[in-house]
């Protein structure tokens, strides 16, 4: 058993593990909890909206039924609205093999009693996949791929293994849905338990950068046209040695000689020594880039 999420936990959970996640206005306080308790929680329950365009569905629901009936809804697109913070109309009654099966985690799922004694709408988690149900409307990768990780972020965030997950059918004779297998499914949600959320990817290494090698005292003296020139320019510059009207360009200069005769006595040279014309050692100490 398991203390319900708060509503910011929720919505923290589900962005670390990777969930796109929209907040339908006024969910955080959209409930059921006057029926009954909300909580202690034991698990998971998948659902299909066996419609289209179901989002308002489930969340205002009708006289018979009321919203919210579930607390996240998937879209094909694979982001997941809230709908509700609390006790929830998604699962109705469950046989107690099934929700006993849940709640130790067993690897063996049930055929449901035909009795439900559970009231599984106070302890459990709801998800609705907008889907027909009907074996032939698809379930694309991103949709798919959000349910397993919305289901992941619930488990991961009160420790359950991804046998606390069921699908509604698999808690009830009175419903078949989803209409995918939910071995694979928790298959998936055991997988992604095995990985770290995905909030903060680390960051790529910064490439290691490749510094041109001193081409040379006589190189300069030729006055060469070179995309080595124009990067040693742009260095000159980000240094504040740059004495170029305009420029930098490829085409040795006498511009290009002043601004190096500035960087030398910027590295304590003077006299013939901070004469512009490149040396090894403030070369080196330059850092030009490779062109």
């Amino acid at each position: 058993m398991a203390t319900p999420m708060t509503a910011d936990q929720f919505v923290k959970a589900l962005k670390n593990e990777g969930v796109t996640v929209a907040e339908h206005s006024g969910w955080r306080t959209h409930n059921r909890n006057h029926k009954g308790a909300w909580g202690p929680v034991n698990g998971v329950v998948i659902h299909h909206t066996a419609g289209t365009n179901s989002l308002s569905f489930v969340y205002t629901g009708n006289a018979a039924l009321p919203g919210p009936l579930c607390h996240s809804h998937l879209s094909k697109s694979g982001t997941v609205t809230m709908i509700g913070n609390g006790r929830a109309n998604h699962a109705g009654s469950f046989a107690k093999n099934a929700f006993d099966a849940m709640v130790a985690e067993s690897s063996t799922h049930p055929r449901p009693d035909s009795a439900e004694p559970i009231d599984a709408n106070s302890r459990t988690y709801g998800l609705e996949i907008e889907n027909l149900g009907n074996g032939k409307d698809s379930y694309p990768s991103a949709q798919y791929q959000a349910a397993v990780r919305w289901a992941a972020a619930i488990c991961r965030f009160h420790g359950w293994t991804a046998h606390s997950v069921i699908g509604h059918g698999e808690g009830t004779r009175r419903k078949v849905d989803p209409s995918f297998s939910m071995a694979n499914f928790r298959a998936d949600v055991a997988k992604q338990l095995g990985t770290s959320p995905t909030t903060k990817p680390k960051p790529k290494p910064k490439p290691t950068p490749v510094y041109a090698p001193f081409p040379g005292a006589a190189y300069f003296k030729k006055k060469p046209n070179s995309a080595l020139i124009t990067a040693m320019g742009r260095r000159l510059v980000a240094e504040g040695c740059g004495r170029y009207s305009s420029g930098p360009g490829p085409q040795w200069t006498e511009s290009d000689r002043k601004s190096y005769a500035a960087w030398q006595r910027k590295r304590g040279f003077s006299g013939a020594d901070a004469d512009g014309w490149p040396g090894a050692q403030t070369w080196a100490a330059l850092r030009v880039p490779k062109p």
